[in-house]
């Protein structure tokens, strides 16, 4: 008979699990291994091709940051590029993750925030802050008269992560992960032409300065693609140390101050 489960269901079962402290998979018949066969011998190497030139040689391996690298710049548009990220067989959180958080907002906006992944709320919806750090994240942008809705771009925002896929148990992007999304964030950048870019947390000053330490960062401006950039507290860790939303306010009215020039 078959399971019942689907692929997201068994999984978040298992996440359960260790959540609980599981550590092993115990099967329901007891295994000697002790009595297991042994490994079976190595295939024998098999003879190069006598044929035409090329034929039976080993494919080349992929590159995934090269086929990043295509995919991207043969995007002209939004869209275009929310399909070639969908496309793109090489990151793995895909796997896991039930939607590709591309964006949320307006493209035409003049303000362009970029987060670092999405959460399992983002996952759930497929847009970008839209749990708790997205609601704060509202509110704070409010208070300076700009909306992720508004009608007008002079006060709307666009909103994007560095990755499209939520990481298994909310853990940080890998490196190896930046990067192969990294042609997709510069082109997605490229595309919306914003005037201003905001990175919110160590993840998104990570993949755009190549700098971490947002203690030291945040508030300061930088330059990157042709655009200023603004690294600003992400909205969780506000959450998590509401001491610090005196500084994030503080970058906020920069961020006011440098619209209105």
């Amino acid at each position: 008979m078959e399971s019942a489960l689907d692929w997201h269901t068994a999984k978040a079962l298992l996440d359960w699990q260790i959540e609980l402290g599981a550590t092993e998979a115990i099967g329901d018949v007891p295994v000697n291994r002790l009595e297991l066969p042994e490994k079976a011998r190595k295939p024998e190497a098999v003879a190069p091709s006598t044929g035409p030139a090329g034929q039976g040689a080993k494919p080349p391996e992929a590159d995934p940051l090269a086929e990043a690298r295509n995919a991207a710049k043969d995007a002209a548009t939004l869209p275009a590029l929310q399909a070639a990220m969908a496309a793109y067989p090489h990151c793995e959180l895909k796997q896991g993750a039930r939607n590709l958080v591309f964006s949320d907002g307006d493209p035409a906006a003049r303000v362009m925030i970029i987060g670092e992944a999405p959460g399992r709320d983002e996952d759930l919806q497929g847009k970008p802050f839209v749990g708790r750090a997205g609601q704060l994240l509202d509110r704070m942008l409010a208070a300076i008269g700009m909306a992720r809705s508004a009608d007008d771009p002079a006060q709307a925002v666009y909103i994007t992560n560095v990755l499209p896929w939520r990481p298994p148990q909310n853990r940080d992007p890998r490196p190896d992960e930046i990067a192969m999304m990294l042609p997709f964030l510069e082109r997605h950048v490229a595309l919306a032409a914003p005037d201003v870019i905001v990175l919110m947390g160590n993840i998104s000053c990570q993949a755009v300065l190549k700098r971490r330490g947002i203690t030291r960062l945040r508030g300061t401006w930088d330059e990157v693609w042709g655009k200023p950039v603004l690294p600003m507290f992400h909205p969780a860790y506000l959450l998590r140390q509401p001491h610090a939303k005196r500084e994030a306010w503080a970058d906020l009215l920069a961020l006011q101050a440098h619209l209105r020039r």
